[in-house]
């Protein structure tokens, strides 16, 4: 460990370089997990820089289903002396309201609830949920979650990636929601869900108390951060001359308030204390600490809380953060020929003539037709943990030669295909069908563009109202597609502009 300690302080070769998988494929994860738990004896969990990201997903499932087992278990002899206990957390929710509904009722739960295996249910709609139910749910709460009319994370218009709205969050309402978002994605994790979440490397380096910088920086805010690396870089004698006026008063963004921007002091003073050569490796590293750290703190302690509500931090000491991102994110290297060694098929043989047409049509497309193919028989577009050799593929036999399209059961990566009479038709259909499916990244592109105009159109109704009323004391909050502003003297009002009606109201005070 001594040698991995050293090289975790200077990055001499990659941390993967400690992979060992001759210990991984001789080792049994279910058989050393209880010795591991025990302290009895020799553990190789105990050497976590040996297993990779795969190994280690494998052993935090295996944690959370022992939890899951004694839930369900407590959940049984509560209902025999009690009276009538659910053995699981069970959401009932609209697929138009499902953050909202999501987030009252886990609002309502407790500890022991969280920790139950988790069962959805959309309103109105007939279905077992044995993963494909599941899946759907949580795409549906990462798009609006992050969609950014929700308010609660801005991104980042080159990088694409979120982070916490730097505004000092202070409304207990607010910090609550984070608390309830932090919930969902534990969920998540806890039952084994990949979610194509936008956050950047710093915020897994966060959950696990691992410090961020500059290179974080870059990765979220390329602009900013490649201007501070600028600074940093700056060489010629001039220096002064280039950055005068510059102190480490900082101005940012606040894009949900009225006014547009604020100040920061990096340090007491700081209007006061020029930018200089001496002092600009200070300056950068107090503006890295801001972004990550002190402009969020309140919202990012209660996501925190409101994860590990769910998951158990102590199951996370295993992983490094470029880990845990990808076990909760799952990965964009798409390797189908990994896929095509490990799928498996019903009804079809290894060499039928359709199969063979199916890998020569597929390893053909391009990477975005790929993602769409992935995406429209597992509910995702990206490869779990451990890549797509370790993901169940199946391909079944759905009858003869036919007009119809390809269809898949998500819940258990099945692509039920017809026996086409030609590769050509087999294409054909294969790639209508796909076409239908939607990438994060086709969806992300379509939210940015329509929540620009839904910014606007709010701002307006707030100019138009705050002209014909005081407002004296003016502090603006925009979240869950409501823009609330509050006042020192009448209380709290709010400006919705929801359907079906399309009309601003204005609520009574709020006390």
């Amino acid at each position: 460990m001594l040698v991995d300690d050293i090289n975790n302080e200077n990055n001499f070769v990659s941390f993967s370089e400690f992979y060992n998988d001759a210990i991984k494929e001789a080792i049994s994860i279910k058989e050393d997990y209880p010795r591991w738990k025990a302290s009895s004896g020799f553990s190789f969990f105990n050497y976590p820089f040996l297993l990779d990201s795969q190994a280690k997903g494998d052993i935090l499932k295996i944690e959370n289903m022992v939890t899951m087992r004694h839930e369900l278990q407590d959940s049984f002899f509560r209902a025999m002396f009690i009276g009538v206990n659910s053995p699981y957390l069970h959401l009932e929710v609209r697929r138009d309201h499902v953050v909202r509904d999501s987030i009252a009722q886990l609002a309502t739960k407790t500890t022991h609830d969280l920790k139950k295996q988790l069962r959805v249910t959309f309103v109105g709609e007939e279905g077992i949920d044995d993963g494909g139910i599941q899946k759907e749910f949580f795409q549906m709460i990462v798009k609006q979650i992050f969609n950014p009319t929700h308010g609660m994370f801005q991104s980042d218009p080159e990088s694409r990636l979120c982070w916490f709205t730097k505004e000092y969050v202070t409304d207990a309402g607010v910090l609550e929601e984070y608390m309830l978002i932090g919930r969902l994605l534990g969920l998540a994790v806890y039952n084994s869900n990949t979610l194509e979440i936008p956050f950047p490397l710093a915020l897994f380096k966060k959950l696990l108390h691992a410090p961020s910088t500059l290179v974080d920086l870059i990765e979220l805010d390329p602009v900013l951060g490649r201007g501070l690396r600028t600074l940093l870089d700056y060489s010629s004698v001039d220096f002064e001359q280039v950055y005068e006026g510059r102190t480490f008063q900082i101005e940012y963004e606040t894009p949900y308030a009225r006014a547009k921007t604020a100040l920061y002091d990096l340090k007491p003073n700081a209007a006061e204390i020029p930018l200089t050569k001496d002092n600009r490796a200070e300056f950068v590293g107090l503006y890295v600490d801001f972004v990550f750290n002190r402009a969020v703190a309140a919202a990012f302690d209660r996501f925190s809380d409101g994860l590990y509500s769910v998951v158990d931090r102590e199951s996370l000491v295993f992983f490094r953060p470029e880990e845990f991102q990808q076990l909760v994110v799952g990965s964009n290297e798409l390797d189908f020929k990994a896929l095509e060694f490990n799928a498996k098929y019903e009804g079809w043989e290894d060499d039928s003539v359709i199969i063979k047409h199916f890998w020569e049509i597929v390893n053909d497309m391009t990477v975005e037709e790929q993602k769409r193919l992935l995406f429209f028989t597992t509910g995702s577009d990206r490869a779990p943990v451990g890549g797509l050799g370790h993901l169940s593929f199946i391909i079944a036999r759905n009858g003869p030669d036919s007009d119809r399209l390809p269809t898949s059961h998500t819940c258990y990566n099945v692509l039920l295909l017809n026996e086409y009479s030609s590769k050509e038709k087999l294409e054909e259909r294969l790639k209508k069908a796909i076409s239908f499916a939607h990438s994060t990244d086709d969806l992300s592109r379509l939210f940015h563009e329509r929540a620009d105009r839904r910014l606007e159109m709010l701002q307006d109704d707030f100019d138009l109202i705050s002209e014909q009323i005081e407002v004296p004391g003016l502090d603006v909050v925009y979240s869950s597609g409501v823009l609330t502003f509050k006042t020192g003297v009448s209380g709290t009002y709010v400006i919705n502009k929801q359907p079906p009606n399309k009309q601003i109201w204005l609520s009574s005070p709020i006390r």
